[in-house]
């Protein structure tokens, strides 16, 4: 399609060169063979305008040059290398514009002072002569100036759609590694006090049916709060109009709920005691609250499924604007095949810093020296500022 729309081009541009060629204007020259010769080499220069603009220009002003040169005048006959030289500078960049600019400039200029030095011929303004080539690279500049720009801004739309999708990529990532997080702390810490109340009423159950009664009324009391927080997390994810208020699933955990996990979280083989007075509630973040209370909650989860400890204490400062949350089992080391106390570990030591870090914190965990286990976690008072 270029190619055709090209040849058109050099069609019209040939028809009007010819036509302001064959005119017998007073003072110019009668066309001949040799104005002809240099017509058809200036179209065949004309041809290679967008491949080969400065070979056309070349071609095309040597064309003008000669024609002037021989004596004939004419408005039309620029039209070649007007042509050329705006193929110039839309294919080009300024610095060869302003080069090939000054060099037709001081051409066309020099040919018109030596065009006038023949008798009875018309002295064309040298001044003129060296302005009007500058016409068509001004255009072509133009041109090329908005095409750039065209393309600059649909290259930043381009990269701001991409960085959209990276970004709603990573809060899906990040929203489906959250979802893992709340449904593997509500359900391993829910079934393991479970398990563990449910083996206390089989062994107590001939012996001491009360304590039976009192483990399988905590099974139940745990199997409902873990339905409750359940509840919560689906209607979240299916954006329930009143999700997570008191009156649907109930608000996400914080500090004022840490009392009722201690005491769910303790019976007959573990006791788990509350260290000294909560901080208030009302003076920490909603994040940073359920942060702390899941850090607990695993811990705590971890102190039943990997520890022969008899008690746990979990105790909770504020410090420096700083919340400090610690979970200190006194048990002895770790049985076999337990999680690694450092680094590595299972999904609840990874989920457990990951808490911590999303708030801004800090977690640490690793055995006593004395045995046992500790879980610190340093979490900041101020919320994370909101990225945009």
């Amino acid at each position: 399609m270029r190619t055709i729309a090209d040849a058109v081009l050099v069609a019209a541009v040939g028809c009007l060169t010819a036509a302001d060629l064959a005119s017998s204007m007073t003072g110019s020259r009668d066309d001949d063979w040799f104005s002809w010769l240099v017509f058809a080499g200036s179209l065949a220069g004309l041809l290679a305008w967008r491949r080969l603009p400065l070979a056309a220009a070349v071609v095309t002003g040597a064309g003008i040059a000669a024609w002037t040169l021989y004596g004939h005048i004419g408005e039309l006959l620029n039209l070649p290398v007007m042509v050329a030289l705006y193929g110039v500078a839309v294919s080009g960049e300024r610095r060869r514009t302003l080069v090939t600019g000054a060099v037709a400039a001081a051409a066309s200029g020099v040919v018109a002072v030596l065009s006038g030095q023949e008798e009875g011929r018309p002295f064309p303004s040298p001044v003129l002569e060296m302005i009007w080539p500058l016409v068509p690279l001004l255009l072509g500049e133009v041109v090329r100036g908005r095409r750039e720009l065209t393309a600059s801004y649909a290259e930043r739309a381009l990269r701001a759609e991409r960085e959209r999708e990276r970004e709603a990529e990573r809060r899906v990532r990040a929203e489906r590694m959250r979802i893992a997080r709340e449904l593997h702390d509500i359900i391993a810490h829910t079934v393991s006090a479970m398990t563990v109340q449910a083996g206390v009423a089989l062994e107590a159950m001939e012996r001491r049916p009360d304590l039976a009664r009192d483990a399988m009324r905590q099974v139940r009391a745990s199997g409902r709060e873990a339905v409750r927080e359940l509840r919560a997390t689906l209607e979240v994810l299916r954006d329930v109009p009143g999700g997570g208020a008191p009156g649907a699933g109930g608000p996400a955990p914080g500090l004022a709920q840490l009392p009722g996990l201690v005491a769910r979280a303790g019976g007959e083989r573990l006791r788990v005691t509350l260290a000294g007075p909560l901080p208030d509630p009302a003076r920490v973040p909603p994040g940073t609250g359920l942060a702390a209370y899941r850090i607990v909650q695993e811990a705590l989860t971890n102190v039943v499924k990997h520890s022969r400890a008899r008690e746990a204490v979990v105790s909770l400062a504020e410090a420096d604007g700083t919340l400090v949350a610690e979970v200190v089992d006194g048990g002895p080391a770790r049985a076999a095949g337990a999680p690694p106390a450092g680094d590595g570990g299972g999904f609840g030591l990874i989920g457990m810093r990951e808490r911590a870090a999303a708030v801004g914190g800090t977690l640490a965990c690793g055995p006593e020296p004395g045995g046992g286990f500790r879980v610190r976690a340093e979490l900041p008072l101020a919320p994370l500022p909101s990225v945009p």
